[in-house]
Parts: structure tokens; C-alpha cells; sequence
């Protein structure tokens, strides 16, 4: 990320992946390219419900936008149990970041209503879980904004599930960051894309469910379930597992695929030059 004065920001997304905050070692092709233009097509697609800090996006992997004083939280809103939430229904707790989970639920099984489960935005280290009360009580947002936060964060959730209806997905969670200029709301960073958010396939779902069959999925979660598989989690003493040149292929297509589902058009890579690149975002500055 670069700056420019204090109002402008750039982005460039890298091929790099991260999972439980620790950049695995080696790049996955394209990544970059996919999530900056998923991030693209959703803000565009969101921007009646809320402001957002996109400007342009001049190549690929780039976006300018605006800088904005970030809310230090990030907006968790889950429509189903599964990931994070089902490890701790699984384990006997019934309440995620003060929000009262039903009994008689199975894994991926919907909430009778999207629920929102808030994280720190940490500056270093691990997100942690936390609540609304301890998030106006910390003072990481007042009352009134994190009403406000909430209820952004339900319509921008909504929208996000048309979209996906329109293109045989189900969104099952995704998280959204907000910022304030002055004394306005915008919608930050990416959006609907598979770092940030998990999709279930529509065909099949409900069949799926009542076999107690696995649901796959287009997400970052398999990534996540192959290093748990291989004993990471991020913790200190562990050390990530050999990634395989095979394995990175396979990370790559299964990105390039919710592309695809997602947009619903195919994925044309772009292979440009570090100068092209630095061409194009100066131009557009």
C-alpha cells in the first residue's frame, strides 16, 4: 500500500496468500489479479448502499481510492454455521462475540437470520473475537456508529447474497471493513472475494445437507483445512508445511474458478511489467 498525502491511497494486491495472519511461502498465480477485480465488480455493485473508497483500478492488481481513518473492527456477518463459528458450536459454546447460537444445528446449516460476529483489526499478531458492548466500550466505535456498522454491514450482506443467488452460489460469511472522511461512512478494502468471504454451491445444497454430506465450497477455507490437516495453525512453534508446486497449481485454480463463478465471465490473465504497472498508476494519479 502507498500513500499519497493524506488523501489518496494505492493498492496492490500480490499474488501472496495468508492464512491464520501468517504469509505462507510461496505465491499463488494470478491471485492478485482475481481479488483485485472480484474487489472491483462488488464495490461497483454496492456502491448505493454505501460509499466506498475506490476511485479506479488502472491495471490488474491496482486500485487508487481514497484514504480514510479505518474502524479498527471488522464486520463478520455469517448467514450460516460453518468455519470459525461451527469449531465453536462444535465445542460446546453456544454464544460467538456475545451472539446466541440456536441449539439443533448441524455443520452449514443456515441461521434463522444473518448474525454479526465482530474481530479486532489487529495492527500485528492474531484478529481476536469481541462484542458489540466491549467494541462501544473500548471506544473502537461509539454507539451510534456501530449501529450504523451493523446495519450497512446486513444490507451490503444481503446484496452480496443476490449476487451470488444470480450465479448458483449461496454467500455462507464474508467480513467488511469501514472507515470514516470527516464525518461520513465508506466501505474499505476488498469485498465478496474469496479471502474475505465463503460461497456454498446452490445445486445440490439442501440434498447435501440432509445426508450430512460435505458441502464444497469456493472460499480460502480449504487452504486453511490443508494446514490444519498438516498441523498449523499459526501457532509459535509451529512451522508451515511444504507447499508443493502441485498444491499451488490447485490454489490458483480453485481462485480463478470463483472468479468465474462469481463474475460469471471468464478469467483472462494479464501478465504485466513492474514498469507497465507503475505506468499506469502514475497516469491515473
Amino acid at each position: 500500500m502507498y500513500s499519497i498525502g493524506d488523501h489518496l491511497l494505492v493498492m496492490v494486491a500480490s499474488d501472496r496468500i495468508s492464512a491464520f495472519d501468517v504469509i505462507l511461502p510461496r505465491p499463488i498465480p494470478f491471485k492478485g489479479q482475481v481479488l483485485n477485480q472480484i474487489a472491483s465488480y462488488m464495490l461497483e455493485a454496492t456502491r448505493d448502499i454505501c460509499p466506498n473508497w475506490l476511485i479506479s483500478t488502472p491495471a490488474p492488481t491496482v486500485s487508487v481510492g481514497k484514504k480514510c481513518i479505518p474502524f479498527k473492527i471488522e464486520m463478520v456477518v455469517r448467514g450460516y454455521l460453518t468455519g470459525h463459528a461451527w469449531r465453536t458450536y462444535r465445542s460446546g459454546h453456544r454464544t460467538l462475540c456475545g451472539v446466541e447460537m440456536q441449539e439443533g444445528l448441524k455443520e452449514n446449516d443456515p441461521f434463522p437470520a444473518p448474525i454479526i460476529t465482530p474481530s479486532t483489526k489487529a495492527a500485528e499478531g492474531h484478529d481476536e473475537d469481541i462484542d458489540a458492548n466491549t467494541i462501544v466500550s473500548s471506544g473502537l466505535a461509539t454507539q451510534e456508529e456501530w449501529n450504523k456498522l451493523s446495519a450497512l454491514a446486513l444490507k451490503l450482506f444481503e446484496r452480496g447474497t443476490q449476487i451470488a443467488s444470480k450465479r448458483g452460489l449461496i454467500l455462507v460469511d464474508t467480513k467488511y471493513e469501514f472507515g470514516k472522511i470527516g464525518d461520513d461512512t465508506y466501505l474499505m478494502d476488498e469485498v465478496h472475494t474469496p479471502d474475505s468471504s465463503r460461497y456454498f454451491f446452490s445445486e445440490g445444497y439442501k440434498e447435501r445437507q440432509a445426508k450430512g454430506e460435505r458441502q464444497p465450497q469456493l472460499s480460502k477455507e480449504f487452504v486453511r483445512e490443508w494446514l490444519i490437516e498438516n498441523n498449523f495453525m499459526g501457532k509459535e512453534g509451529q512451522a508451515v508445511p511444504t507447499m508443493s508446486d502441485e498444491w499451488v497449481a490447485t490454489i490458483s485454480k480453485r481462485y480463478i474458478e470463483l472468479y468465474e463463478k462469481v463474475i460469471g465471465e471468464p478469467f483472462t490473465p494479464v501478465l504485466l511489467s513492474e514498469d507497465e504497472i507503475k505506468n499506469r498508476t502514475e497516469q491515473a494519479l
